[in-house]
């Protein structure tokens, strides 16, 4: 649901925006685009790649997001670049380690449900992207050995009932900021999605 934007230079960010209101993506997008891009005195031209999130998230912010990237994209003649939710929710949370661990970025799907990817401290995917049901056995397997850190929109509900010693809730939003630092190293292995063929993973068909 939230609606975030960046503008990195080989890597570094210069200018981002995020807000986390209602309709924000249909209503606001382009307009913060515009202004983001005025205010670190960027034209469009200057652009030479351009990022989404390809999910998991919200139906209706996936689907905006990645058709306004895909009429950058096309309409500027450069690459789009595809970055998984989670993991560039994963990236958040090595800023807030204090040892390393392993990663479980999740985002809420409704009751006790959530969509989960479980990374190693380097991001390497060891459990990939999938729906789960959480109970207070969920992820024991991975925290009888060690540190594990939960970030994500679903890590209120999962800390009521996680409650093993070596579980740590982070605090953590996504924003685009975090997507761009892991854009820009598929832009540096020239790691391009498919303009034409490129869709979100909404991870479960919608209804």
């Amino acid at each position: 649901p939230i609606c975030s934007i960046s503008i990195h230079s080989n890597g570094v960010l210069l200018g981002e925006k995020s807000l986390d209101v209602p309709g924000a993506h249909s209503e606001k997008l382009m307009g913060m685009i515009e202004a983001l891009l005025d205010e670190c005195r960027f034209a469009v031209e200057q652009i030479t790649a351009v990022s989404v999130s390809e999910g998991p998230g919200s139906y209706t912010g996936l689907r905006i997001g990645v058709s306004v990237a895909k009429g950058l994209a096309f309409a500027n003649d450069i690459p789009l670049i595809g970055i998984g939710t989670l993991k560039a929710l994963a990236y958040a949370a090595k800023s807030q380690m204090q040892e390393e661990g392993l990663i479980v970025a999740m985002l809420d799907a409704r009751r006790m449900e959530v969509y989960r990817e479980v990374f190693d401290y380097e991001l390497n995917s060891l459990e990939k992207l999938d729906s789960e049901i959480i109970d207070e056995k969920s992820y024991s397997h991975l925290l009888d050995k060690g540190k594990v850190y939960f970030v994500g929109d679903a890590v209120q509900k999962v800390s009521e009932v996680v409650t093993h010693p070596n579980a740590v809730f982070l605090d953590l939003k996504i924003s685009a900021a975090y997507v761009g630092v892991l854009a820009y190293e598929k832009f540096q292995r020239g790691e391009f999605a498919h303009l034409a063929y490129f869709v979100p993973n909404y991870l479960k068909e919608f209804k």
